[in-house]
């Protein structure tokens, strides 16, 4: 198991049992702490933060990757928490750039946005974005929530669709994220577009290995993971289809710090967002959480083959 991997399973863990921890990644517990000096980017660098699952740190590593090829100066500062607290510290200019997902993205600011497909869920992301912050293009590739029960739960219960969770939700238990039972497109997006009431809502981690292990166990029957998420093929999770669209359009875009998107840094994750398709994301992340291969290794190598590491 990677140290990575160790860490975020520790910090999930006492999250439970106590406050939510930040998980650092250095000498620090708190990834973003420090003196007002080193809190704030130097003018001619770029600190790229990520969101703490898998996914969004591998993709950390890549766009900082493809920056230092460009002989810019990046850096990392991988698994700040949730949105809650990784946007914040991108408007303070803690950090200057996070991998995001277009529909989320744009209800965390505006909660009536509308990201019904990839066209809408990217304007709606630039109208609602704060003055300060700027979206690049999106990539092709997109990592939606997603409501998954077992297999056995499916074929018991007769689930193919969020919306046949109606005759069974109030006798389950949901698991997913602290910050998923307040989010527009959370439980209460479920109760407004679906009428689901869930018996009980077990606050687990960013769609991690706890989450995993509460569903094949059955501390919980219905568990938010991602579109993405290799652990789903790999214990031949279900997908339910969302018929509602609740949770939208999840294309992979890179939020920057406006004044550090000079010419030069927009054309170099231009250029890597071209290339991040839904497979090769999929790929990707699999070599990570299911090979257990080093995160920057995976992305280094992938860089190179694409010609842009």
């Amino acid at each position: 198991m990677s140290t990575r991997t160790s860490r975020r399973i520790l910090a999930a863990a006492l999250a439970l049992i106590s406050t939510v921890a930040i998980a650092g990644c250095g000498s620090s517990s708190d990834p973003l702490a420090g003196d007002s000096a080193s809190s704030s980017a130097a003018a001619d660098s770029i600190v790229v933060g990520s969101a703490n699952f898998p996914e969004n740190e591998l993709l950390a590593d890549i766009y900082a990757g493809a920056l230092t090829h460009q002989g810019m100066k990046a850096s990392t500062k991988l698994d700040i928490a949730s949105r809650e607290t990784y946007i914040p510290a991108l408007k303070k200019g803690e950090i200057n750039l996070i991998p995001e997902y277009t529909g989320n993205l744009a209800r965390y600011f505006d909660k009536s946005a509308s990201i019904s497909d990839p066209k809408t869920a990217e304007a709606s992301l630039r109208k609602a974005l704060p003055t300060g912050l700027t979206a690049l293009a999106p990539a092709p590739a997109q990592n939606k929530d997603s409501m998954v029960v077992t297999r056995a739960t499916a074929q018991q219960k007769k689930l193919k669709s969020i919306s046949d969770l109606s005759s069974s939700a109030s006798g389950m238990v949901l698991g997913a994220p602290p910050e998923f039972k307040t989010r527009v497109d959370g439980v209460t997006g479920l109760k407004r577009e679906y009428g689901l009431t869930f018996k009980q809502f077990k606050p687990l981690d960013e769609a991690g290995p706890l989450t995993v292990q509460a569903l094949k166990n059955g501390q919980v029957q219905v568990a938010n993971l991602f579109s993405t998420d290799p652990n789903i093929a790999a214990n031949d999770f279900v997908v339910l289809n969302d018929p509602k669209n609740l949770f939208g359009a999840q294309n992979i875009v890179p939020v920057m710090t406006a004044s550090k998107a000079s010419p030069k840094a927009t054309k170099a994750l231009d250029a890597v967002s071209a290339k991040l398709t839904t497979p090769v994301v999929q790929k990707l992340v699999e070599k990570v959480v299911i090979d257990k291969q080093d995160a920057s290794t995976v992305a280094q190598d992938w860089l190179k083959a694409n010609g842009l590491g």
